[in-house]
This record gives C-alpha cells, sequence and structure tokens, in this order.
C-alpha cells in the first residue's frame, strides 16, 4: 500500500540550477531478498545498500489529495536476471513485495535522500522483456470488512494466533521424488488424510521460498493447486504443514480444538427464510 510521504523544505540540492536527482527503488521481497534499483546510469551506495543502474525504471505521476479514494502508482521497467528476473515475477516471489521511492543526489549519495512514498507491490504484469507493477494507495485498507461475516467453517488459518494449534508436531521435512503437472510425489508419505489442505515449501533448488497449496493427497503423491512455476532438479527438499478442512468436527475430532473454532457451524442459514412451516 502506497504511502507518499508529506514534503517538507526541500534540500538545497533539490533547488540547484543543475538538479542532480536519481529516482532510487528499494525493494524487500517477503523471503527476505531486498535489492536496490536507481533511475541513474550507474550504481549507487545509499544506505548501505547497492542500487542498481536501471535507468529503464520509471515510476508514473504521483498525486496528493485529502479524498479517501483508493490511489495507486505504478512502476514500469525492464526485466533483467541479475535484478528482476521473468522466472521469479511469473512464480509470484515479487508478490507483495515492500518498496520505498525517494530521491537522492547521485553527485553526493551520501546525503540523505528524500522519501517520495512507501508501499507494497499490487498485481504485476509482464510483457516480454518489460514488466509493471502496480502500487497499492493505503485507502485500499478501507475496503476490508470491520468486522468477519459469520460461516459455517472456521474463518481462522490452521495454527494462527486465532487457531492457536501447534504445528511444530505437524511440520514433516520429505524430498520430492517425482513431479507432472500439478502432482508430486514424496519419498515417503504423510499420516493419511494429513496434508489434505495443507501447504508444500519448496526448501532447495529453483522453487526454494515458494510454497503451493495443498489439495488432496493419497498416499505420498500430492495434488498442488497450480503445477510449480520452477521445476527444482529431483530430488529436492520440501517442508510440508498439515492441513484443515475447516469443518467443526475435524477442529474438535483430529486437533481437539473446538474451544477455538471460528465458525457457527449451527447457525441457521438464508434457507431458512424460504421455508414452509413445517418444512
Amino acid at each position: 500500500m502506497v504511502t507518499v510521504e508529506p514534503m517538507g523544505a526541500a534540500p538545497d540540492w533539490l533547488r540547484a540550477e543543475v538538479v542532480t536527482l536519481a529516482w532510487c527503488w528499494r525493494l524487500s521481497r517477503r523471503d527476505g531478498v531486498t535489492i536496490g534499483l536507481t533511475s541513474h546510469d550507474r550504481d549507487l551506495i545509499v544506505g548501505g545498500l547497492r542500487y542498481r543502474a536501471a535507468p529503464g525504471m520509471k515510476p508514473s505521476a504521483i498525486e496528493t489529495s485529502d479524498s479517501l479514494e483508493a490511489a495507486t502508482m505504478d512502476l514500469a521497467g525492464a526485466v533483467s536476471s541479475a535484478a528482476i528476473a521473468a522466472a521469479d515475477l511469473d512464480a509470484g516471489r515479487w508478490d507483495g513485495a515492500e518498496l520505498d521511492l525517494f530521491v537522492t543526489d547521485w553527485s553526493a549519495a551520501e546525503t540523505a535522500p528524500v522519501t517520495v512514498a512507501r508501499g507494497s507491490l499490487g498485481a504485476i504484469e509482464r510483457r516480454g522483456e518489460a514488466f509493471t507493477a502496480e502500487l497499492q494507495g493505503v485507502t485500499r485498507a478501507l475496503d476490508r470488512p470491520v468486522c468477519p461475516a459469520t460461516s459455517p467453517s472456521c474463518r481462522a488459518a490452521l495454527g494462527d494466533r486465532a487457531c492457536r494449534v501447534d504445528l511444530a508436531p505437524r511440520t514433516h521435512l520429505r524430498r520430492v521424488v517425482a513431479v507432472a503437472g500439478r502432482s508430486v510425489t514424496l519419498d515417503a508419505p504423510v499420516a493419511v488424510g494429513a496434508m489434505r489442505f495443507g501447504e508444500l515449501m519448496w526448501i532447495e533448488g529453483a522453487s526454494c521460498g515458494l510454497a503451493s497449496p495443498v489439495v488432496d493427497a493419497t498416499d505420498a503423491v500430492l495434488q498442488l493447486a497450480e503445477a510449480p512455476a520452477l521445476l527444482p532438479v529431483l530430488p529436492a527438499r520440501v517442508r510440508l504443514i498439515e492441513g484443515c478442512d475447516k469443518q467443526l468436527a475435524t477442529c474438535r475430532e483430529r486437533f481437539g480444538n473446538a474451544v477455538n473454532f471460528r465458525g457457527e457451524a449451527h447457525l441457521p442459514g438464508n434457507d431458512l427464510l424460504t421455508r414452509y412451516p413445517g418444512g
């Protein structure tokens, strides 16, 4: 979500007749990888981070206002195998990455930069060797529901603060020995029914750090929600986290956690209004 920073008094290097400013982008992925890019024609060191020269990178116009309308900004640039690789974009590694946009004096990079906006990447679109990324406005948060809607199934995620199930004994390490589309075969099965609606995360190889939901499991074969974007060299180690179908019976019988069930399994639905008396 983009937060446009208020501009105070402009520093001297911004008011000079010949401006020596350069745009800089600091991008931090969810897996901890952080890179810096600059519109300048050579690399810059700002705050101890190297900002690689990427003259093709440019932001769209930035507009500030007092309205509550959702504000977005677009970032456009070229795909570079050394910085933002096409394979990483397609695999979703950059989805939700945090971004700091600022200008600095390229002739004196040690000078304090001027922050223009902060945010996170939204929709990313790639066309050939170019890409555009949407930076969502902070007011997008106002679109979220104020309170959770009722539902017969649990609204918590297995192991989160609302659920409170300990995932340590339900986390397993295995090796994937075969991949066929969305099907992956493990070197050893997990307990029967445990991996349905769970998660598989690759912890080595080209897909390291990428996770995929498990939609079904039979013995040592898992059906993923989608085929791996980057096929690793097999066998490859994976981390498996068991899943939950979010039903009250499962919560009670399998996890012994009905007290933390976040759903209304016995609440009548809208169909109650359409029933005939005695129906």
